[in-house]
């Protein structure tokens, strides 16, 4: 917020989102904050709950006290010794975990995370390499036949649709600033052609001041609810329709 990558609004409906054990996909290009802001959202998860991360490198910075942290390992000069993601994640299952953070998805383990967020593991934070977010949410299409099932398309985004709650999508900018560019949820069923749905919540609008190379960002609510507001409000989160462009008036 103090840097100007989102605004309190949207900060604060994240950390109810995050509270909330909402599944939340952070994607972005490369250098657009992706992981620095999987490591901000990583902040607002409670402090009794287990978090088990997997990285490639470590780079989450966990201020938890109930922290498992899992690091990849590649292969030695006779390619034997490899620990990947998909192994970690499959060992991660069995230690009982209320959180599991991955720094990045990249490859096959797409299906094993869809499985263990359709069994049960809500609140799984994770990053991908995507330039929108319907683009993240096809890219994962692509991640899961990395694993060498032979699945069909709409199989794959029923899963997808089920497993991941909302995208936050990252970008670095012209004027090298990071940005959150949109918050979008996605709805837990498939339109009658197979496609997602979505419900945009955030969405930044961006203008280039005259003789400057800056350019003035405003992230502003689209006037549409979360599908967890009602129950957020009864488990006496501070939610109100305002947060998101409505007033008390308009429903």
């Amino acid at each position: 917020v103090d840097q100007g990558a989102l605004n309190h609004g949207a900060a604060h409906f994240l950390k109810v989102a995050v509270e909330m054990k909402r599944s939340i996909l952070v994607s972005g290009g490369t250098g657009s904050g992706k992981t620095t802001f999987l490591n901000a959202l990583s902040g607002f998860v409670p402090d009794q709950e287990r978090i088990i991360s997997i990285e490639d490198v470590r780079e989450l910075q966990l201020q938890q006290t109930h922290v498992v942290r899992l690091q990849t390992r590649p292969s030695d000069a006779q390619g034997r010794g490899e620990v990947t993601t998909r192994d970690l994640l499959e060992s991660c299952l069995r230690m009982r975990p209320d959180r599991i953070l991955i720094g990045e998805v990249r490859g096959g383990e797409a299906l094993d995370l869809l499985n263990a967020l359709n069994s049960g593991h809500g609140g799984t934070m994770c990053s991908l390499h995507a330039n929108s977010a319907s683009n993240a949410l096809s890219k994962l299409e692509t991640l899961v036949l990395f694993a060498g099932e032979e699945l069909p398309q709409r199989a794959i985004r029923s899963q997808i649709a089920n497993a991941v709650d909302m995208v936050i999508q990252m970008s670095r900018l012209r004027d090298g600033s990071r940005r959150l560019v949109e918050i979008v949820e996605i709805e837990s069923s498939l339109d009658a052609a197979g496609n997602y749905q979505t419900n945009p919540l955030f969405q930044l609008y961006i203008e280039a001041i005259p003789d400057s190379e800056r350019l003035a960002c405003r992230l502003e609510p689209t006037k549409n609810l979360p599908s967890f507001f009602d129950a957020a409000v009864a488990q006496g989160y501070d939610l109100t329709q305002d947060d998101f462009g409505l007033g008390d008036s308009t429903i």
